[in-house]
């Protein structure tokens, strides 16, 4: 295992043999990184995160920050409602750079094996992304979306939250997918 100069390692973390943790990433606590993955510098892994085996993290990616959840009370103020889940990315995942991927409201953001994520992606929380999946720059999913296996959102496509995207779909750039 790698561990590079300044990064920050909480309690609990597991890294995986083989594994490199770059300059001035943060691991919070309980994060479990698998084996072989590459976590380049300045990423930020959030809390009982976990990474696969063969991962890697371009710089700068998050995983684990709040996902955009909010109410409003009586008076038409925003309360934030806690964001208590957790990002799981299986095995041979790549995540570009400035991308950030949500903890779930509760239970799980899941990122599929062989998923390729792009630069500046943002996947809201409760979202699942398929096996074989390619989400390509500036792409968003809002919250609790589904993506099929093998799946193209090729640049700036925006996904409403609650849409089921089924196996095999190609949406071509700047494609809104409102339902």
């Amino acid at each position: 295992v790698h561990i590079g100069p300044f990064a920050v390692i909480g309690e609990g973390v597991f890294v995986g043999d083989g594994s490199e943790i770059h300059s001035h990433s943060v691991l919070y606590d309980g994060v479990r990184v698998g084996l072989d993955s590459v976590i380049y510098g300045g990423c930020v892994i959030r809390e009982g995160s976990t990474i696969g085996d063969r991962c890697i993290l371009q710089p700068a990616v998050v995983l684990g920050s709040d996902g955009f959840g909010f109410a409003r009370d009586g008076d038409g103020h925003y309360e934030k409602i806690e964001q208590l889940g957790v990002v799981v990315v299986e095995d041979d995942v790549e995540i570009g750079a400035g991308t950030t991927v949500d903890r779930a409201t509760f239970g799980e953001t899941r990122i599929r094996r062989g998923a390729k994520i792009d630069n500046l992606v943002q996947i809201g929380h409760n979202v699942v992304v398929g096996e074989d999946t390619i989400l390509c720059a500036q792409v968003g999913l809002a919250g609790s979306t589904i993506v099929g296996r093998g799946v193209t959102l090729a640049g700036q496509v925006g996904v409403a939250g609650h849409c089921e995207i089924g196996a095999g779909v190609i949406a071509t750039a700047q494609t809104g997918i409102p339902n």
